[in-house]
């Protein structure tokens, strides 16, 4: 598998390279050379396999010879060791939970797989890997289990102080080993822009040899289109073949996936991107304007994200194609008492309780089904994390059903251990170059 950035279609790097380096000297993101269409057969007969079995397929497709098939089948079998079911609330409403993994959040695909590719790719004698990763709430809880204890590598989060929920800041702070923490006095796009920074600021790039755990490294991408196939492959057992998803989006790396999954042969009547008032895209899918905006806090925290690292991406995979960009993709957005409702709605109608974020894309997928009442897609929407992990975002009669998972009893007996820092680079620098 060879890889260009997307501000230079000249560039080649492996696999291994793009994973290490994540983010290219240019700015711009990694993407495959070549992103293989899937069989025709292999697709038709998805209900036939396992998670893990489709996992390992459309990976070593993608892949190709950058990792032995043996190798890459005990990653993913290793990493992807959970399940991720398609539940039926109504008629032709799904939703695709994803918060069955370890830190109850969508981003354990891309967490797990990437910091076992890291692992299998470091050599003994290397130098230590500086991992480097700004969270608006889930990113970092996944990214710190995933490496926690992994040997030569270090963890440095970044999240924006007083805007993650206490448990997802339990997950980010109490881990030790070779995991820190760094409370950034500012918003989710502060701590982006910190990262990104340091991946092109020559002193720190000698000293260390940093990568990101964010969703710009093509390691965290390529294992979330693993679960916009086994959806399918659940839809397909149903009897049914046309999909619509809607996907709740903040870096837009999650939609990215299941865009490289279709590229890749996955038949997808509709993409559906839900956001909160952090709506640059769905702004842009209206106007053609593409205008980035700071952050707004929102019960959402996870999607506060006003300038999207992964768009850059998908217009990369449309080829400047803007019309047929804007036929796959649909924007919506929805404000805090709009996600309010949303949640009340699917609590009175399926007896089912969502997430904020999971509670945009659902409510999204009902406005463009309402729209689009001729369609006989099905629609799926993807959870974003347990509920457990927003105790105060639901009403009291709601919040009593959460059944609170056993792992986050145990966080709230461990001891928080961070560091507040401003927003300025040269302070964040400065922290690094002094806590080597």
């Amino acid at each position: 598998m060879e890889l260009y950035s997307t501000n230079n279609p000249n560039t080649r790097v492996s696999f291994k390279e793009a994973v290490f380096n994540s983010m290219p000297q240019d700015k711009g993101l990694y993407m495959p050379v070549e992103i293989p269409r899937l069989d025709d057969k292999f697709i038709t007969h998805l209900d036939q396999y396992s998670l893990p079995e489709i996992a390992f397929h459309v990976a070593n497709h993608l892949l190709g010879d950058s990792i032995p098939a043996d190798d890459l089948k005990a990653i993913i079998y290793d990493a992807i060791n959970f399940y991720a079911p398609i539940v039926k609330l109504e008629d032709k409403v799904y939703v695709l939970e994803l918060f069955h993994g370890p830190s109850l959040a969508f981003k354990d695909f891309g967490a797990r797989f990437m910091s076992r590719v890291m692992s299998y790719f470091l050599e003994e004698g290397e130098k230590q890997l500086d991992v480097l990763v700004a969270t608006s709430g889930d990113t970092g809880g996944a990214v710190a289990l995933g490496f926690l204890g992994v040997p030569n590598t270090r963890v440095t989060i970044l999240y924006p102080k007083g805007k993650v929920s206490d448990i997802q800041e339990l997950q980010l702070t109490t881990n030790g080993q070779n995991i820190r923490a760094l409370e950034i006095d500012g918003t989710f796009d502060d701590c982006q822009a910190l990262v990104k920074q340091a991946f092109t600021d020559k002193e720190l790039n000698e000293k260390f040899r940093l990568t990101s755990a964010n969703s710009i490294n093509i390691a965290r991408l390529i294992p979330q289109t693993f679960y916009y196939f086994n959806a399918y492959a659940q839809l397909l057992r149903k009897g049914n073949d046309k999909a619509v998803f809607a996907v709740p989006s903040g870096n837009f790396g999650n939609i990215g996936a299941g865009l490289l999954a279709w590229k890749m042969g996955l038949p997808v009547e509709q993409f559906i991107a839900a956001t909160n008032v952090n709506d640059t895209v769905p702004e842009y899918l209206k106007s053609g304007i593409y205008e980035p905006k700071p952050s707004v806090a929102t019960l959402s925290n996870a999607m506060d994200v006003g300038n999207p690292s992964n768009w850059v991406r998908i217009a990369d995979m449309f080829k400047g194609d803007i019309d047929q960009l804007k036929t796959l993709i649909t924007g919506y957005s929805f404000d805090d008492e709009a996600t309010l409702a949303a949640i009340k709605e699917v609590d009175a109608e399926d007896n089912y309780v969502v997430c904020p974020h999971t509670a945009i894309a659902w409510q999204a997928l009902k406005d463009w089904q309402q729209q689009h009442s001729d369609s006989e897609a099905t629609g799926i929407f993807l959870s974003t994390a347990h509920p457990c992990k927003f105790p105060d975002v639901f009403p009291d009669n709601i919040a009593e059903k959460i059944v609170v998972p056993e792992q986050v009893k145990d966080l709230e007996e461990k001891t928080k251990h961070s560091v507040i820092l401003g927003k300025e680079f040269g302070e964040f620098k400065d922290y690094l170059l002094k806590h080597n």
